[in-house]
């Protein structure tokens, strides 16, 4: 690459949003497939925040939605990049409204430096295999993006592929060698279709990355969608701080029109222009994906964890926390947790998603919280439950404590396994180690600590007339929480 001192500094926007439906039951709506690692010891996100380090780009924007907020923080903080900053949408509205978002908080943040700052926006959930070639690509686009091209990635089809838009480009820029023209954006074809693209040679999968000024993106918004525009202005002029998260305002962002960035602009203006890469990109948009992947084994089949398999092939296998045995049948995706199993056949498996929608509508938890709950504090694992009564295995990072609370309707008892735990119990305030206990009578002010520097491991083992989660009254949080 070219010395990147001698480059103006791109800000990476990170798209953290969506379920991922269709890699239940591991991806639930309250801890997305983003936050799992699902290649490798980090997370998706995490691998596409460190793709962006670097002299060429300023530290990443980030932009989630509420609920996923402290989880986004933490694994920030996992990888150490202290200086990345958060917003968070009160509401989702496609990629459009969320790019405005980043080009006007660039703006705003008013750097000397770079009047018209260029924005890298990408997913969060997205596997890129080549990070040398995917550095290259954003250089080698950088100088037509400065002059006021909105490049798009697409990336080289190794298959006729139906789950993915394609681009059609034949014509190479004019200015700038190895970009060019975009002829036409193409809906998800059927399978005739996409082979007869694969083999015309020039269609691309639009991989959903993007490279463009602030300012040249903002005006061709204007120009088909003013309406964003303007409330996406007032969104960013009256947000607030909430601890580390910039808060957009609810009721302008909400009155943004939910578009994404293809459809508001990029079907629209005369500045397309477009990299091709052979980078390793995938979506991981399914199981099967993951298998097409991952490593296999002399009869084909990819695994992961506590995995037995006899007389099966070309299979995908993930075990959680417990023991999984296939026999004797092929091309199937097993997927277990501590609270599901998926079985599916391989080719099938984007198919999960009609079960997850059917789960909603039968009212079930499953698609919305894995039986690992994380909170900003650490973590819950409901271990068992019954009439009455409920264990969970609880775990509180290092200077991590609980809300200052109380219960109405269950009492609790805490037996420390390892760590160091402070205890507020009414007026009494004392410290437990291992295999020490106290009990929290139902109605008492109490709070849980952890004022060591490993992890702090205890069983809690409610019993009450009413267990939910919403059997809570909060006197302080450190997190800002009143729910």
């Amino acid at each position: 690459m070219a010395n990147a001192a001698m480059t103006r500094r791109i800000t990476p926007v990170i798209l953290s949003g969506g379920a991922g439906s269709r890699l239940w039951p591991m991806s639930r709506a309250g801890y997305p497939k983003q936050f799992l690692a699902l290649n490798g010891p980090q997370t998706m996100i995490q691998q596409t925040m460190a793709r962006v380090q670097g002299p060429l780009f300023t530290p990443p924007l980030v932009i989630c939605n509420n609920d996923h907020r402290f989880l986004v923080a933490e694994q920030i903080r996992q990888i150490g990049c202290q200086d990345a900053e958060i917003i968070l949408e009160p509401v989702g509205r496609n990629t459009a409204p969320a790019a405005a978002i980043a080009a006007l908080r660039t703006l705003q943040k008013d750097d000397e430096s770079d009047q018209d700052p260029l924005l890298l926006i990408m997913a969060s959930d997205h596997i890129i295999a080549d990070t040398a070639g995917f550095l290259d690509a954003v250089e080698l686009a950088t100088a037509a993006a400065r002059d006021g091209a909105l490049v798009v990635f697409g990336i080289r089809p190794g298959h006729p592929e139906t789950g993915y838009g394609y681009i059609k480009a034949t014509t190479a820029l004019g200015a700038h060698d190895g970009l060019l023209d975009v002829d036409q954006f193409v809906e998800k074809p059927d399978l005739s279709t996409a082979k007869s693209f694969l083999a015309d040679g020039h269609y691309f999968w639009n991989s959903g990355i993007f490279l463009f000024s602030a300012r040249h993106f903002l005006d061709e918004l204007a120009n088909h969608h003013p309406a964003i525009v303007t409330a996406c202005q007032d969104a960013i002029a009256n947000s607030t701080m909430d601890l580390s998260f910039r808060r957009l305002d609810h009721d302008a962002f909400a009155a943004a029109t939910s578009q994404s960035i293809d459809y508001a602009v990029m079907e629209k203006t005369r500045q397309a222009a477009m990299v091709a890469v052979d980078i390793g990109w995938n979506d991981v948009g399914a199981w099967s994906a993951l298998y097409d992947i991952g490593q296999k084994d002399a009869a084909g089949n990819v695994h992961h964890g506590d995995v037995l398999l006899h007389n099966t092939n070309n299979s995908y296998v993930h075990a959680g926390n417990q023991l999984v045995a296939v026999t004797g049948i092929d091309d199937v995706v097993v997927v277990a947790t501590d609270d599901a199993v998926l079985v599916s056949a391989r080719d099938q498996a984007a198919e999960v998603k009609n079960l997850v929608e059917q789960m909603k509508a039968d009212g079930r938890p499953e698609p919305d919280m894995p039986a690992t709950v994380h909170r900003p504090w650490g973590n819950y694992r409901s271990i068992d439950t019954g009439d009455g009564f409920q264990v969970k295995h609880i775990t509180v990072n290092p200077g991590g404590q609980l809300s200052l609370q109380k219960h109405q309707h269950r009492a609790e008892h805490w037996v420390v396994v390892n760590g160091t735990a402070r205890v507020t119990c009414g007026s009494e305030n004392f410290v437990l180690t291992a295999n020490q206990s106290t009990y929290i009578p139902a109605g008492e002010i109490h709070r849980l600590e952890n004022i060591g520097s490993q992890d702090l491991h205890l069983i809690e083992v409610q019993s009450g007339s009413y267990l939910g989660e919403d059997d809570i009254v909060r006197f302080e949080d450190n997190y800002g929480r009143t729910d």
